[in-house]
């Protein structure tokens, strides 16, 4: 571990102690240190599990009350240690920018310089210039901390930043301790766990959060830091070259696939919410940049637009210009920027005679401003904050994020034919004049955000063609009537492996639909196709899933190319293993030829969210590698390496595929697994956890894994350290197929199957097989449990072997060092949730607890235990990380 991190982790680590010891007393310090220590012993040593087993038996010994004590205080440790090691990647990143300077590798100026060389700098411009990363937020719930526990992490972290920046010593060394350790004893007094599950709005505003905190200014400094490369010394003082590419959406408030709280008016409620965010955000820079126009009428005289806009700010509202005039004698940019600021101010209130009635108006301005400082010599004051300014409208507009609607098919359908049957004044049921509002509340949001605002439509497991033709009948059944229906752009989502395999049949007739023409000509012939990770891998397991996203995204890639349509693909990956995570910019360098083309959408999912964009700096990196992946995964050496090598490994992926599919099959399908799954991981207990607004499954139990949701089936099996979702068949599938000479050359060659297998390793590497089996054997099927641990010792072994490691990460030593660090404190959350677990499935019997008709009647013990086990949950998830 470097020095600085373990420096600090040292420090937390021991200012926790020090709140332990006063809240708790010298005895759960001990009982804390005791089952650490244990832990740590036990961890990696082969000595027929005596070590686990004498920590075992140390948690079975505390009391209820003692037990969730040090739950939350490991739970507490690993923020603590999170924190850390985050604040140690940007203190790493800083050094290395300051060393490197901005080509540093996976920056958009080293994707720019190997594109250039490729194919010279005008195309290399070109297709920068036509670059989109699109990010959409969701709220899908594997965010287990609280977003106080957030605030007080945020706050630590600030805090530790500041003995990096300031030279602290006597009294101001000693004023840093006492804020943390007040921090973290804050953080230990606060409940790990929501009282209430989060309302969707609740949920919006945990999205704005990260909007407030880092996004509204990270977007322009990756601009202005591209900016400076591609200009060198004329950065600031000419014209831009780096423009927007970065538009930020959000299902937040949209996705009503299986969340019934997700409603018309909630889809409003969310949009102006946002909006009130943007143009808050927006009217403070505005203002913030008009006072620092400082530059009087004799040196920076206005032009002759820029007199004619103060005019018009006149005739729009003689205060809005006195008073900015006022504030700027003899300052004409000055006062034209306060005045713009006004008229934001006038958006956000719903002033109709001072409103912008759309963001280009407002951009239009802005030009004009700029042009004017240009015009008169004074160019780094038109291209320094003025142009942020510029970015960030462009960038995020009065919507700031573009909300989009999902909905399963089946719903749509279920609504046609009651509106058939009926009409569409009829008598409807309560979810089909939903369905109907829906769209509705879309025409609202255009109506007031503009198109940019919310246009998208998903359709959850698009089957058929007349999954797509639903949408836009809908669409024009509730606006039946009138003369002014939205712009609705129906997005098929594919989510099965059959679905996957029937997609290109389904968008060639997409194509004869005459609402899918009008919109391609319209927008310039494009098109968005959405993938679906979670359930094609619940389906089929994650090997044959990854290569059946592969094989559809080359094949949709084709279709779009003989219509000559510009294709969109959008990558519904979350942020476990099983569910498509790991790094996103190496997912994207191993894409087939033509399927990304300068153009990458994704989902960013529960924790990723905070892990991605809850710090400035990491935010930044994070958007530029996934930047300059997209820009790179179009260059010729990219896509000749990729088709070349899925051509040449074609017959080993065949092989993979149907074996690890068989073996998948073999598990999951086998008589009572569904319900033996749900006894030996905390799954029902997930579902408890005030996690998410959306429900954890579609019944009200689990009979098949069509009833459960792909989230809590990933989630469930990262609380109990095996990560199935994440790796199962791939040990049977690489030892039935055999070649070792072969597998290692795709491991080298073929850029899919290494991040495959180097997921799987990190999969791997955060499950644990002596703690597995204490979950296994909460269950009473021997059979399943072999099959498991038979199949985790194979895909270990095989792994090993093709990768050349000797212990999962070897080869990448600080990642590989921080989960082998962390993992013990892990397994003491897991022994916990182990007890808390036998105890519920037991129902007491082992706690001296009594039954009465099945229900436990001893005063509340079953919610104590519950309790104990949504502590651990939070824990392990903080522990583990990437969990969902």
């Amino acid at each position: 571990m470097p020095d600085p991190l373990r420096d600090d982790i040292r420090l937390l680590g021991g200012l926790l102690g020090d709140v332990l010891r006063e809240a708790g007393g010298q005895d759960l310090l001990d009982d804390v240190e005791r089952l650490r220590e244990l832990t740590i012993r036990a961890y990696g040593v082969d000595d027929g599990g005596a070590a686990l087993a004498e920590a075992s038996d140390v948690v079975a010994g505390y009391s209820l009350e003692r037990a969730e004590q040090v739950a939350r205080a490991f739970t507490c440790y690993f923020h603590l240690a999170n924190l850390a090691e985050e604040y140690h990647r940007v203190r790493v990143l800083r050094q290395r920018e300051a060393e490197s300077g901005a080509a540093i590798e996976e920056s958009l100026p080293a994707a720019f310089t190997q594109l250039t060389e490729e194919v010279g700098r005008d195309e290399a411009l070109r297709r920068l210039s036509e670059l989109e990363f699109r990010p959409v937020l969701t709220a899908h719930p594997t965010e287990a901390r609280r977003r106080a526990v957030s605030g007080a992490v945020r706050r630590i972290s600030d805090l530790l930043a500041d003995r990096d920046t300031v030279e602290l010593g006597g009294t101001s060394r000693s004023e840093n301790e006492r804020r943390l350790i007040a921090e973290i004893d804050t953080m230990w007094r606060t409940s790990p766990i929501r009282a209430a599950k989060p309302t969707v709005l609740d949920e919006v505003k945990t999205a704005m959060g990260v909007f407030d905190a880092t996004l509204f200014e990270t977007y322009p400094e990756v601009y202005r830091r591209l900016d400076d490369w591609l200009l060198d010394g004329d950065a600031g003082r000419t014209k831009p070259v780096a423009s927007p590419f970065v538009y930020l959406g959000s299902w937040i408030g949209g996705d009503r696939d299986g969340n019934p709280n997700v409603t018309a008016e909630v889809t409003r409620q969310a949009a102006t919410l946002a909006a009130e965010h943007a143009l808050t955000a927006l009217e403070q820079a505005a203002r913030a940049t008009g006072r620092k126009l400082t530059l009087e009428e004799a040196s920076t005289p206005a032009s002759d637009e820029l007199k004619a806009l103060w005019q018009r700010m006149r005739q729009l509202s003689e205060d809005l210009a006195a008073q900015a005039a006022a504030e700027s004698p003899n300052e004409p940019h000055r006062a034209a920027v306060l005045a713009i600021a006004g008229r934001v101010g006038a958006t956000r209130a719903r002033d109709a005679d001072l409103a912008y009635r759309e963001p280009a108006e407002l951009e239009a301005d802005l030009q004009i401003v700029q042009d004017s400082l240009v015009e008169a010599g004074a160019n780094r004051a038109a291209y320094g904050d003025l142009q942020r300014l510029v970015w960030q409208v462009q960038s995020f507009g009065f919507h700031l994020a573009e909300i989009e609607v999902r909905q399963h098919s089946q719903v749509h359908a279920a609504a046609l034919e009651e509106i058939h049957d009926k009409g569409v004044h009829g008598d409807l049921s309560d979810r089909t004049r939903e369905v109907l509002d829906t769209f509705r509340a879309l025409g609202a949001v255009q109506k007031r955000f503009g198109q940019r605002a919310a246009r998208r439509y998903i359709v959850s497991f698009t089957q058929a063609p007349e999954h797509m033709a639903a949408v836009y009948e809908l669409a024009a059944l509730a606006f039946e009537g009138t003369d002014d229906p939205p712009v609705v752009d129906a997005i098929p989502l594919f989510e099965t492996f059959a679905d996957l395999e029937n997609s290109v049949e389904i968008l060639e007739a997409m194509l004869e639909m005459p609402q899918v023409q009008k919109r391609l000509a319209e927008n310039g012939r494009r098109v968005e196709v959405m993938l679906g990770y979670s359930d094609s891998s619940k389906d089929v397991g994650p090997v044959a899933a990854t290569l059946a996203l592969h094989s559809a995204q080359s094949r949709i890639a084709q279709w779009a190319q003989r219509h000559d349509i510009t294709l969109t693909l959008f990558h519904g990956r979350g942020g476990a293993l099983g569910r498509g995570g790991g790094p996103a910019n190496r997912a994207v360098l191993a894409q087939p030829p033509h399927s990304v083309d300068g153009r990458f959408k994704l989902t960013e999912q529960g924790e990723v969210i905070l892990a991605r964009y809850g710090n400035p700096t990491i935010a930044a990196r994070h958007i530029e590698q996934v930047a300059a992946a997209t820009l790179l995964a179009s260059a010729p050496s990219t896509e000749k390496r990729n088709a070349e090598a899925t051509e040449r490994f074609a017959g080993m992926a065949a092989a993979l595929d149907a074996t690890s599919r068989a073996r998948f099959h073999e598990l999951v399908q086998s008589e009572g697994f569904p319900q033996w799954f749900a006894e030996v991981t905390p799954l029902e207990e997930v579902g408890l956890l005030p996690i998410g607004s959306r429900p954890a499954k579609r019944g009200l139990s689990v009979n098949s894994l069509d009833d459960l949701r792909a989230i809590p089936w990933v989630f469930s099996w990262s609380q109990a350290r095996i990560n199935l979702a994440g790796w199962y068949g791939l040990g049977t599938a690489l030892r039935e197929y055999g070649d070792l000479e072969q597998l290692r050359a795709a491991y080298e060659e073929w850029p899919l199957f290494t991040t495959l297998l180097d997921n799987i390793e990190m999969s791997l590497a955060k499950a644990d097989e002596r703690i597995a089996r204490m979950y296994l054997a909460l269950g009473d099927r021997d059979d399943l449990a072999d099959m498991v641990l038979t199949e985790m010792h194979l895909t270990y072994e095989w792994v090993l072997k093709v990768t050349g490691n000797q212990w999962p990460l070897a080869s990448r030593r600080v990642l590989g060092r921080a989960v082998q660090l962390r993992s013990p404190y892990v397994d003491a959350l897991s022994l916990l949730q182990v007890r808390a677990l036998r105890a519920l499935r037991t129902q007491g019997a082992s706690e001296g607890l009594s039954l009465d008709e099945g229900e436990w009647v001893d005063g509340g013990y079953k919610d104590r235990w519950r309790h104990l086990l949504l502590l651990t949950v939070n824990g392990v998830s903080a522990g583990v990380q990437n969990t969902g």
